[in-house]
């Protein structure tokens, strides 16, 4: 029987290399011309604890991990106790029969990878074995398994093609084993290739390649799960004539840095996790009052404190809205794929730069290390935006009044005309401190004035059902999979989303005004964004997990029918 997608998932313990099992099925995968997308959750260790890695394969692009697993791969008895409950029905367990035994029977079987990748003569292809156990149980062509393992080892090295033989013979006898089992989960269903240039990426990757091709030419950072492969994306990559990474020692030095740069002219950027966030607060507060572009990046962890740094969640939202004390409100973009995070990341630069302050863009640890393949970007399309700045005499008043009637102020840069200080007191139009009243009075509607300057984020208003879904970042693609099931089953309900969700567009606002209810699916305890939309007199209540996993479509399903269910007997009651 053939079947329009999988999801395969490689559990046992860090280290196993169960990130690449997934990421090489996943890229023959792509170059057969399917739609993948892969998910990893593992301890915060360096090595050892469970940890898994899936990739769900399909003929159309994939929204999210799914809901059960049709293939499980179990390299330790406490990969398959804890996996075995997420097994589909009619799915299969391969389990390693080197490190445990199981009774016979059932949709299994055991495979002895490491023992057959020595007989190839590589010890090291144990993990394309159960690649080509993994092929056969879904009868994907092995053909494309091995261009993949070619084009990976063709590396220019004397021994590559001894490499390719030994694990192409190992895709082989994985293959052979699953063939003996007599196990099958289904048929994948022959490819649909795009008609467009696909690349691989991963969220972190995406947000530093969109931030780049705006003209981001300043990085600094800090080491912290999951935000660290920015950094080092930002390092092998962020290099070259008047571009600058480097590694500082805190969260506190690399605010300090970048609204230094912010100030200097630079397009600034750094980012963080929740813990950087809260130490950030003071500095991001410095950035909106003295008005210094420059972006933060939240890739959100479980918390608070050290909380789960490997794991997902979306409850640094308030923080992020609210970062520093006193009237702030900062600009808050929040991607819900990963390839809207390249777009993100390149428009919180712009952002910035536009209404000259700070731009907090949130992403999470799942969607941060999510690899999926995407219509390959065309950087040529990304506008490149940049502060309006001053270039006259001396004497220049940054700071004067601004109603949005004439274009915002240029910003003096220093060496150059029209000096001001940078004050973080309340000041005058020259920046000079003062505690008179109608200086604060004035600067405060200035500053909350400039958001109406960032009105042209990524939005999706879909349906007229007096219900409407809205979830934000990373919990979109679970949401709109449930949304797509609902609308399938005839249920009346309609579709708003936003990736701004500071300042939300005027359009998504009035939509969400005239619902009788709006759902929101989001990952965090207190139901952070629907109490904000109760706060613009919209009728919200979230859907919340706190789990550190994402959502099931299934599972928001079944919890979007009950509310509605609930809404329409108050209706029927009334």
């Amino acid at each position: 029987m053939q079947r329009e997608d999988f999801v395969i998932r490689f559990a046992g313990e860090g280290g196993q290399g169960l990130v690449t099992s997934a990421d090489a099925l996943a890229r023959a995968a792509v170059h057969a011309g399917y739609y993948v997308q892969t998910f990893s959750t593992f301890p915060s260790q360096i090595m050892g604890g469970p940890a898994s890695s899936q990739v769900r394969i399909s003929t159309k692009p994939v929204l999210s991990n799914g809901d059960n697993v049709d293939i499980l791969v179990a390299l330790n008895q406490y990969a398959y106790d804890h996996g075995i409950e997420d097994l589909a029905a009619d799915g299969v367990a391969i389990y390693n029969a080197e490190e445990f035994d199981l009774p016979e029977g059932g949709h299994l079987f055991g495979i002895k990878a490491d023992e057959l990748a020595k007989s190839t003569g590589n010890t090291r292809a144990a993990n394309m074995v159960t690649i080509g156990a993994v092929a056969s149980l879904m009868d994907f062509p092995l053909t494309e398994i091995d261009a993949y393992i070619t084009e990976r080892f063709t590396r220019g090295r004397a021994g590559d093609d001894e490499t390719i033989k030994a694990n192409i013979e190992a895709v082989r006898l994985g293959a052979g084993v699953a063939e003996q089992s007599g196990q099958k989960v289904g048929q994948l269903a022959p490819s649909i290739a795009p008609d467009y240039k696909q690349i691989m990426i991963t969220g972190n990757a995406a947000l530093s390649l969109g931030a780049v091709a705006a003209g981001l030419d300043f990085y600094v950072g800090y080491p912290i799960s999951p935000a660290t492969t920015v950094l080092v994306w930002m390092e092998n990559n962020l290099v070259g004539k008047d571009r600058f990474t480097y590694q500082v020692a805190s969260e506190l030095e690399a605010i300090a840095t970048i609204v230094g740069a912010g100030y200097a002219g630079k397009k600034a950027m750094t980012a963080t996790a929740g813990p950087g966030v809260s130490l950030m607060s003071e500095g991001l507060g410095l950035a909106w009052m003295a008005e210094i572009p420059l972006v933060v990046v939240d890739v959100q962890r479980g918390g608070p404190a050290t909380g789960l740094p490997t794991k997902s969640e979306q409850s640094d939202l308030l923080a992020c809205l609210h970062p520093a004390h006193g009237d702030v409100k900062m600009p808050v973009l929040a991607p819900g794929s990963v390839e809207e995070c390249f777009y993100a990341g390149a428009l919180a630069v712009s952002w910035a730069e536009r209404y000259q302050g700070p731009v907090m863009l949130m992403s999470e640890f799942g969607q941060a290390e999510r690899g999926e393949n995407i219509r390959k970007p065309d950087l040529s399309k990304i506008k490149q935006e940049t502060r309006s700045i001053f270039n006259g005499e001396n004497g220049y008043k940054r700071y004067i009044s601004w109603d949005g009637s004439e274009p915002l102020p240029a910003m003096p840069i220093p060496g150059g005309a029209g000096a001001y200080v940078a004050n973080g007191s309340e000041h005058d139009e020259i920046g000079d401190t003062t505690h008179l009243p109608g200086h604060h009075i004035r600067l405060t509607e200035r500053r909350f004035k400039k958001l109406d300057l960032l009105k042209d984020a990524h939005r999706e208003i879909e349906g007229t059902g007096s219900v409407a879904l809205m979830t934000w970042g990373s919990s979109k693609g679970p949401a709109r999979e449930a949304y797509e099931r609902l609308r399938a089953e005839d249920v009346d309900i309609s579709w708003i989303y936003s990736v701004a969700l500071n300042p939300l567009p005027d359009d998504v606002l009035e939509e969400l005004r005239k619902k009788e209810l709006v759902i929101v699916p989001e990952l965090n305890y207190q139901g952070q964004w629907s109490g904000l939309l109760r706060q613009e007199g919209i009728k919200a209540v979230s859907i919340t997990q706190y789990t550190g996993m994402p959502f099931r479509p299934g599972d928001l399903v079944d919890e979007i029918k009950k509310r509605i269910a609930v809404t329409e007997k108050a209706g029927v009651a009334g």
